[in-house]
């Protein structure tokens, strides 16, 4: 016989207490408990997308027979390299992303432009009315593959996959789902746990692909908790700044393929458009040179590309000198001006500096550091950089040019993009720059380099 009892579960990590508490034993927050009623006594048969089936024996894996699935191309490049080369059957995707970010276009997108596979969009948010608007405005030609429907529950869900059989399904989104075994708010974290797993057991005995889309909460990681990640198969990170026109699809955890591709899209008003060679959208091309603009040569996963690196060094117009950066850390930025000052000589103490990483992206890569000093070095001088010059470094504490990984790959990038000279670090081995129709210039100290630029 069902039985309900109240338990307070956090709403960060799931853990569950049988009484109130002010801060979580599992992940140390506090006032993330809330009040849930929990059903028990409910036979495991009865769990929705439960499958009874044979009991299995235990094989020895040189008798496992692997069938030949190939993967299912989606018509998106990009998308298909961040997932390793294409849709794995069975495989559940979590796509996550801040609101508005683009998450619903991209995959209304995909389940659009797949040729010849049946698609099950399921909308929690929006009304088919909604979602055929947006799908007139992405694509001009009539998808009778894609069906829609609103729905919440996972129980009619499970009955809608059961009487489509689809190919391929799309939850929009994952936190708008219930089930009837739990009675908290949809949203919650049994809730959103119990509902995904009733699908991922659907997903499996199918072998179907579902894309699934996930809300982030303010500190910007996936909302629900933790053990939603270990579920799925493929967590998918959808960046970028709302009011910039780029996009960045991050892999965070593939199990069918590598976690460092990335793909790149650009935010249009009749969707998302593939971006094949971000370097020259990135550049922006100037009349003349200007000062406190450098390029450099970064990598974002595998992917080489060049970006373009402003800086801004001014009198400071009050008491405190201001830091402020855009696409970069501010920390990492400080320690630069530090070393500036100390190795190279720079007085910059009493000086503003602004950052900024052109087209709005968010660069992690180290090697552009030599970059961000040379342009708040060429505003502080009013001298401007060669456009044909751009450069790839790490610098370190004592002023030392340290190496970067997949230096080919960066002379590669902007020999394609008709770089005349590249400043790349003096301790590099068993690279044949001379394959490559550009000057390399190699520089162990950040002098050498400012002597070259600057001389």
């Amino acid at each position: 016989m069902a039985k309900s009892k109240s338990v307070f579960v956090c709403q960060t990590c799931g853990t569950e207490s049988p009484k109130w508490v002010g801060k979580c034993f599992g992940c140390n927050e506090w006032n993330t408990f809330v009040e849930e009623t929990k059903i028990t006594g409910v036979s495991q048969s009865t769990r929705p997308g439960r499958v009874i089936s044979e009991r299995t024996k235990p094989t020895p894996i040189s008798q496992v027979s692997v069938e030949d699935q190939p993967r299912l191309k989606t018509g998106n490049e990009e998308l298909d390299r961040v997932l390793g080369g294409g849709l794995v059957p069975g495989a559940m995707v979590l796509i996550g992303g801040e609101p508005g970010i683009g998450k619903s276009t991209l995959v209304l997108q995909t389940a659009l432009n797949l040729p010849k596979v049946k698609v099950l969009y399921v909308s929690g948010e929006e009304s088919p009315q909604q979602i055929k608007l947006r799908a007139d405005r992405i694509v001009s030609h009539s998808a009778d593959n894609c069906h829609v429907v609103s729905e919440v529950s996972v129980e009619h869900i499970l009955n809608h996959i059961e009487n489509t059989q689809p190919d391929v399904v799309v939850i929009d989104s994952v936190q708008t789902l219930e089930t009837e075994r739990i009675e908290s708010a949809p949203g919650s974290v049994s809730q959103i746990r119990e509902c995904t797993a009733a699908i991922l057991r659907v997903c499996k005995l199918k072998n179907l692909p579902v894309f699934l889309i996930g809300h982030i909460n303010k500190e910007g990681s996936l909302a629900g908790p933790k053990v939603l990640e270990h579920m799925v198969d493929v967590v998918l990170q959808f960046e970028g700044d709302r009011h910039h026109m780029y996009r960045i699809l991050r892999s965070i955890k593939n199990r069918f393929g590598s976690t460092s591709e990335i793909g790149i899209f650009e935010m249009l008003s009749s969707g998302l458009r593939e971006v094949n060679n971000p370097s020259e959208l990135l550049l922006a091309t100037h009349e003349e040179a200007k000062s406190g603009v450098s390029i450099a040569a970064a990598m974002e996963g595998m992917r080489p590309f060049l970006i373009e690196v402003q800086g801004l060094a001014s009198t400071a117009a009050y008491g405190n000198p201001q830091r402020s950066v855009t696409g970069f850390d501010l920390r990492r930025l400080n320690m630069l001006l530090a070393v500036l000052e100390k190795r190279a000589g720079f007085k910059l103490a009493a000086k503003d500096v602004f950052l900024n990483i052109a087209g709005g992206l968010k660069v992690n890569d180290p090697a552009i550091d030599l970059a961000v000093m040379t342009s708040v070095l060429s505003s502080n001088m009013d001298i401007a950089v060669s456009p044909d010059v751009c450069m790839t470094g790490e610098v370190g504490l004592s002023g030392e040019i340290r190496p970067v990984t997949r230096i080919e790959q960066r002379v590669g990038e902007a020999a394609k993009l008709g770089f005349k000279t590249i400043i790349v670090p003096s301790f590099v081995k068993g690279v044949d720059f001379s394959k490559f129709d550009i000057q390399v210039v190699k520089a162990g100290k950040i002098e050498q380099a400012f002597k070259f630029l600057f001389a």
